[in-house]
């Protein structure tokens, strides 16, 4: 039932988005601004074109950033938060780099590792593995002694707190973390997309712009929206597995 109600309220939004876009297009009344249903249109017609090359190739980029983001800042992140000494040296590091804007090394990251998919992944997941990393660590910190003292005193050893206590008490924020990320890994694969490339839905939708094909646009930009929505429900899918225990206290309430 819970499930049915989020589907209607998903639903329902996205029909006041497109009737709010439709009142926006004929207000504006702009070649450059398509209504939803020419926007749809071509949506419908790129997707037999060159759209799904671009989308796949989006794709492929933004699943292989994210899981090399998971890969290197969750054991990261846990260590660092189960591990004080360590981290009064590389904490401060990290929150000294954390606010530098990544996308600015972009320059450089193409110099050193060309225009492929080598340079885009690496910059995505650079941005990504810090919003990731310190989600992590300051969750492994708030972990409480106390819970862990019943593990301790049954002979736990140090990977047993890990994968019993910690890690668990962790996923929500690491999921919590890792939804917020998919939005910026999108926003970055625009970005990274928009120079020295020709496949890509970032290269897509400026391809279009620059033609001043506006419904085009807007395919490449619904395309890049559902991208990231299917991003979202894969870790809502993930959250329904891993945190099963969350579902069954919120059916008891």
């Amino acid at each position: 039932m819970r499930r049915l109600r989020s589907g209607l309220a998903m639903v329902g939004a996205a029909l006041v988005l497109i009737a709010l876009w439709q009142l926006l297009a004929q207000a504006v009344h702009n070649p450059m601004l398509p209504t939803p249903g020419e926007a749809f249109r071509a949506f419908g017609i790129s997707f037999s074109g060159p759209l799904p090359s671009h989308l796949w190739a989006s794709t492929f980029r933004v699943l292989v950033s994210l899981f090399l983001s998971i890969l290197l800042a969750v054991p990261a992140g846990l260590f660092l938060g189960r591990n004080p000494k360590a981290d009064r040296w590389v904490a401060p590091v990290v929150f000294l780099t954390y606010p530098i804007p990544k996308i600015v090394f972009l320059p450089l990251v193409l110099l050193f590792l060309g225009i492929g998919d080598a340079s885009k992944v690496f910059l995505i997941t650079l941005i990504v593995s810090y919003q990731i990393l310190v989600t992590t660590r300051d969750a492994a910190r708030s972990v409480r002694e106390y819970d862990l003292l019943s593990l301790r005193s049954l002979g736990g050893s140090g990977w047993d707190l890990y994968r019993h206590v910690i890690i668990p008490a962790c996923v929500p924020d690491i999921l919590t973390s890792l939804r917020i990320s998919m939005g910026t890994a999108v926003a970055v694969l625009f970005l990274v997309e928009s120079f020295a490339t020709t496949e890509g839905l970032g290269y897509y939708i400026m391809d279009a712009w620059s033609r001043a094909a506006s419904a085009e646009m807007f395919a490449g930009i619904i395309a890049m929206g559902l991208l990231g929505f299917a991003l979202i429900l894969l870790v809502d899918l993930a959250e329904a597995w891993l945190c099963r225990w969350q579902a069954a206290e919120q059916d008891m309430e």
